[in-house]
């Protein structure tokens, strides 16, 4: 949660945008984005065998709300409003399998904090620590409360700092941060080698309340649960048309669907349904897992027990090791991650497609752990992050009768905010959004992100310019 100041590279940036966002009327109709979902080949689903997809929608009906997307946000949202209003028509439409998406294929660490909000006052820090806080509570909470098979753990990570003067910096912030109620811990280079023994560690902030998750097990496990509240789940059923009223009439291959409102719960996937084209941009993020490493191996590796790490780098690195053992890792370069032009949402042949993205990243944890040269990677895959400019989330309600609710643009950060944005959404949705009305991510503006091709040509200025450059 370092400040963070914006550089003259941002600001002439951002310069720039502006002036080619106005080429959007043009752009955007000659640039049509299209829907495009590939296969979810991530260490997560492999831990849902039995998981057997619902039929897709066939013929027309009506529903109270329509949830478009079956990721962390559809499943949340549709938990908590068919709790709250019990009988009211639910329907989820989920364009491919539950999960497929970023939901199933992220890096797994449940974290505190809402990217983009560095610059807020104190008093709102607090506020904004104490809400991720009680999203992972709330998370973990309808987990134990249905019994739901899923693998997760609650015993911390470390931000770790390469830099001495970026780690005493830390340090100074943990302390400014303690004194608003925030239960962080500084721990100098000593302490991290005996928490976590990576080489290049100067000092590390660690967060006592965040972990690890499998995000499609908690999805595929909640649906009977929303099944039996009442949601009707299809899947196979990609929203190809929506028409805004005071009645909403969606239209899929199969069926339509009218209904009196609907939610966006699509992230990276939303510009191919129109909405937030000139805010949002779907990044491909490069992931592998190893195979399940003993308690013998992980102490050898140099794990000493955390749920997870990231770095205090631009391109961060992230690592989480979960239940059984599995080491999971992302970032730590440019390569790391993909923008495809024209904000493609496949990546095309998957993980299998991009070998130097994969040794990039091998090379970049072998940097921290020596010893992992030898582990064996078991599975690798590629998921799309919806990301903003500011990267600030976009939650709110739009349209001139107010019944499209969207929570999108987690830009990475999405473990514990989708999974709470089922809360802001009900609480929106019911008319009592008191509870998160001046947050700064809630029913906010944004900046608008420049139309091809400039965008493309952005992407990849900006990433050659900046580099292996530090967050802090």
């Amino acid at each position: 949660m370092a400040t963070q100041h914006p550089s003259t590279l941002m600001r002439l940036m951002t310069g720039s945008a502006r002036l080619a966002a106005a080429t959007w009327p043009v752009a955007g109709r000659v640039f049509r984005q299209r829907l495009e979902i590939d296969e979810n080949r991530a260490l997560w689903v492999s831990k849902t065998p039995g998981y057997r997809p619902r039929p897709p929608l066939q013929g027309a009906i009506t529903a109270d709300l329509a949830i478009i997307g079956g990721g962390f946000t559809g499943t949340s949202t549709a938990y908590y409003v068919s709790r709250r209003f019990p009988n009211r028509r639910i329907v989820l439409l989920e364009a491919a399998t539950l999960a497929n998406g970023a939901s199933g294929r992220n890096g797994g660490m449940m974290l505190n904090w809402v990217n983009g909000c560095d610059d807020v006052a104190p008093e709102m820090t607090a506020r904004i620590y104490q809400m991720t806080r009680t999203g992972i509570d709330d998370l973990c909470a309808l987990i134990d409360r249905h019994k739901l098979p899923v693998d997760y753990r609650r015993d911390g990570t470390v931000t770790i700092y390469t830099d001495p003067a970026r780690a005493e910096a830390a340090h100074a912030e943990v302390e400014a941060h303690n004194a608003l109620g925030i239960p962080t811990r500084f721990f100098d280079a000593a302490e991290l080698k005996r928490q976590l023994a990576v080489e290049h560690g100067c000092g590390a902030v660690f967060d006592p309340d965040t972990g690890q998750i499998n995000g499609a097990q908690l999805v595929r496990s909640l649906a009977p649960v929303l099944a039996a509240q009442g949601v009707q789940i299809y899947e196979g059923t990609p929203v190809l048309r929506v028409q805004e009223g005071r009645r909403i009439r969606l239209t899929t291959p199969q069926g339509e669907v009218d209904a009196g409102a609907i939610v966006l719960a699509t992230n990276g996937y939303t510009g191919a349904l129109g909405y937030f084209r000139d805010a949002l941009f779907p990044l491909h993020s490069h992931v592998f897992a190893t195979a399940a490493l003993s308690a013998e191996e992980q102490h050898t590796l140099g794990w000493r027990g955390l749920a997870g790490f990231a770095d205090d780098f631009d391109r961060i690195s992230y690592a989480s090791m979960t239940t059984d053992g599995h080491l999971v890792f992302g970032g730590g370069s440019n390569r790391a991650y993909s923008y495809r032009f024209n904000n493609r949402t496949a990546y095309p042949g998957g993980a299998s497609s991009a070998p130097r993205h994969q040794t990039a990243m091998e090379t970049t944890l072998r940097r921290y752990f020596p010893h992992s040269r030898s582990l064996p990677i078991a599975h690798r895959w590629v998921g799309t992050l919806g990301i903003t400019f500011d990267r600030r989330p976009l939650i709110g309600v739009r349209g001139a009768d107010r019944n499209v609710f969207y929570a999108v643009g987690y830009c990475g950060h999405g473990v514990t905010l989708a999974n709470l944005a089922g809360e802001i959404l009900c609480d929106l949705y019911a008319g009592d959004d008191s509870r998160w009305r001046d947050l700064p991510f809630i029913q906010s503006g944004y900046h608008r992100i420049p139309p091809e091709p400039f965008r493309w040509i952005g992407y990849q200025l900006f990433t050659r310019l900046t580099g292996r450059s530090p967050r802090v």
